[in-house]
């Protein structure tokens, strides 16, 4: 039997999600949903048209070691994405972390969604002390060297994209919150819509060369069921117009065979008088 709060009142007393968040400055990223919906999205519209996807890896959240003389340290990007490598690790499956003097390759590109506790890591301003591991920054940059490196900042919609350029990053300029990548054959940038039955809000996501959005599953699925239904309609109505003319057709071969038959009806008509008339001695 269900049974109601008897205290209804007690819930307006009691904490919300909005007071108690995952994310605590206290114990830097630590993840919300935002952090585990964004990075499908992005994996869902990487597909960069030069590159075959059996030869592109991409994850979130997964280990990055990149020091060999310091085989412990590692980072842990929101999502990254390496190209030339094999999706899967050998004939051994799905990898559980990304070594990089194994796999030989370097990210191509790693976001970064800000979080309260990582904001400065993130963006190079943390000082670190020397006995500690290096920051992000300085990992991205100096010792990966990763070509390219996004942040974005869900809670001031603000979208930056650093390009290494003379072994340093640089800030990309540019406008609509969109970066197009060459290399990739593909643009990343700020769009707003609803992922997964969320509500509407803005996202980081890939485009193509002309300008719209790459498409997910559920977004190919949709737009091949659209095309289904309006090749659909388009057979259906050419159809109705085939069987419309088959019907005029058939309606103007019905006239002539009835003008046909009152033709002869006339003719036979005509005949059988000028018999009669013939057999009554008149010349006709």
């Amino acid at each position: 039997m269900f049974q109601t709060d008897p205290h209804p009142i007690r819930k307006s007393l009691l904490p919300t999600m909005y007071d108690l968040p995952s994310e605590d400055p206290e114990e830097p990223g630590l993840p919300d949903m935002f952090h585990v919906f964004q990075p499908r999205l992005l994996d869902g519209t990487f597909h960069p048209p030069n590159h075959s996807k059996d030869w592109v890896f991409t994850a979130t959240d997964v280990n990055l070691y990149y020091d060999v003389d310091h085989k412990l340290w590692h980072k842990r990007p929101d999502w990254f994405a390496v190209l030339g490598v094999p999706r899967n690790y050998g004939e051994k499956g799905l990898r559980f972390s990304y070594v990089v003097w194994d796999e030989k390759v370097s990210p191509f590109i790693v976001v970064e969604l800000l979080s309260p506790g990582t904001e400065d890591e993130d963006l190079g301003i943390k000082l670190r002390d020397a006995e500690q591991p290096p920051g992000k920054w300085e990992v991205y940059e100096r010792i990966l060297k990763v070509p390219y490196y996004a942040i974005f900042d869900r809670y001031n919609c603000q979208f930056q994209m650093f390009e290494l350029k003379n072994g340093r990053y640089v800030e990309a300029r540019f406008t609509d919150n969109r970066f197009w990548i060459e290399e990739l054959g593909l643009g990343l940038g700020v769009w707003e819509g609803s992922y997964d039955k969320s509500e509407e809000q803005l996202w980081l996501r890939w485009y193509d060369s002309t300008g719209n959005w790459v498409l997910i599953s559920d977004e190919v699925a949709k737009a091949e069921k659209q095309r289904a239904d309006a090749e659909k309609r388009r057979a259906d109505a050419e159809k109705q117009r085939a069987d419309a003319e088959k019907q005029r057709a058939d309606a103007e071969r019905q006239e002539k065979e009835r003008e046909r038959q009152r033709a002869d009806a006339e003719r036979q008509e005509k005949e059988m008088l000028i018999a009669r008339l013939r057999s009554l001695g008149i010349d006709y």
